[in-house]
């Protein structure tokens, strides 16, 4: 085997066609509602970390568990990079009328890309939080917060920071 790219070979590079049964899709028993989506810091240098944090409402009438989900996306990149990444996910137990403030961290090898070794870059970024894939189609209503952050610098090897 020669060709070792991804590309349409997983879910994660098939362009605008979306899986059939994206990570995450499930039925819930209540709803959720996320809100209050903070990044920081927004402009961090290109070896730093980015803390999240995100608000999950519990809206329905019943306990339940919601799984969160965080993506990145590369805005531009100097080589052929996924739709968005999975980054980040917990799940979380929320009571019927309550709220639970979600703090993560987004690490600079999670931003890295591979050009002939791995690679951090400058650019801008959008991290998606929410209980499901973006732009997902689903039967229940579940919605997805984005938001954008820049890392500024020059290229470097990812074992350089």
């Amino acid at each position: 085997m020669e060709n070792y790219t991804m590309e349409g070979r997983t879910y994660r590079y098939y362009g605008q066609e979306a899986p059939l049964y994206p990570f995450g899709y499930g039925l819930s028993y209540t709803t959720f509602r996320y809100r209050d989506l903070v990044l920081s810091p927004p402009v961090l240098p290109v070896c730093a970390n980015l803390s999240v944090s995100v608000v999950l409402e519990n809206t329905g009438m019943r306990d339940s568990e919601e799984v969160v989900q965080l993506y990145l996306r590369w805005e531009q990149s100097s080589v052929p990079v996924p739709r968005w990444q999975l980054v980040a996910f917990r799940r979380v137990t929320v009571l019927a009328g309550r709220e639970a403030k979600l703090s993560f961290q987004v690490l600079a090898e999670q931003r890295a890309v591979w050009a002939q070794d791995w690679q951090l870059e400058p650019g801008t970024f959008t991290l998606f939080a929410g209980g499901q894939q973006p732009g997902q189609k689903t039967r229940v209503p579940s919605e997805v917060l984005s938001a954008q952050f820049s890392v500024t610098g020059t290229a470097r090897p990812l074992h350089g920071c």
